[in-house]
């Protein structure tokens, strides 16, 4: 039988990193936590329920995340966030698969925002590939949106969903949205990229109209409407963010 490392970062997550931790007990051989300088109760939940808790200075995403799966004992990575928990099927179908990987594996991850399960407005199913060999995958060090390197490896879809309690209110939705935008502008700033003021006026409205008319979020009702809204406006951020630091930069 194959082992699995389960690797978390966080910062500031009693809210969510319980759940978490309870949902891996069953399906993992080790549970290693990387934490970024939290001042909460991270660190005493974590540690009463004997996890590897490692604290280190915030590196990126992608980084971060390589450097837990380096201090894994097993080949098998199982990366997880803290506001993420493995599903009753989801667990099933890892315990049947844990008996022969021999891939990396991905599957559907369904959101929860403020309360309500979200099953269009292009967030579902919006599959990942969370479980692999550590040797054959790394993430990348993109600063935002990071992304794992499967060009070594074969990728098969395991059933169950991973279940993400992403947002408790529309603030802190906002809130976040404003922060990717800004960090993918800086993105585009530092690629040496132009701003592009037809993105600027028109790609908000082009995403707006693909997630809540394309991708079917008015069926979410009012929360699919702010969903779109919301990606919209960080759209906005993004391509306005990039102009400013552009236009500062001469």
């Amino acid at each position: 039988m194959s082992k699995i490392s389960a690797v978390i970062i966080t910062k500031n997550e009693e809210r969510n990193i319980e759940r978490c931790l309870l949902s891996l007990l069953s399906i993992v051989d080790e549970i290693i936590v990387i934490d970024s300088g939290s001042t909460d109760a991270t660190k005493s939940i974590c540690e009463k329920h004997n996890v590897t808790f490692i604290q280190k200075d915030w590196i990126g995403y992608g980084p971060t995340k390589n450097f837990g799966h380096d201090q894994a004992s097993h080949e098998y990575i199982l990366s997880i966030d803290a506001d993420e928990a493995v599903s009753e099927e989801l667990k099933t179908s890892i315990l049947e698969h844990k008996q022969n990987l021999t891939a990396a594996y991905s599957f559907n991850r369904l959101t929860n925002y403020c309360g309500k399960w979200i099953k269009h407005s292009g967030w579902y199913p919006d599959t990942k590939v969370r479980l692999f060999p550590k040797t054959l995958v790394k993430w990348n060090s993109s600063e935002v949106h990071e992304e794992l390197d499967l060009s070594k490896v074969s990728v098969k879809h395991l059933q169950g969903d991973l279940l993400h309690y992403s947002y408790y209110s529309i603030i802190q939705h906002v809130e976040k949205s404003v922060h990717y935008g800004k960090l993918a502008g800086k993105h585009l700033f530092e690629q040496g990229k132009s701003p592009n003021f037809f993105k600027i006026i028109f790609s908000p409205i082009f995403r707006f109209v693909k997630d809540y008319i394309l991708r079917a979020g008015f069926l979410d009702g009012a929360y699919g409407f702010f969903i779109a809204i919301t990606a919209a406006y960080s759209i906005f951020i993004k391509y306005f963010y990039h102009y400013q630091l552009t236009k500062n930069d001469k």
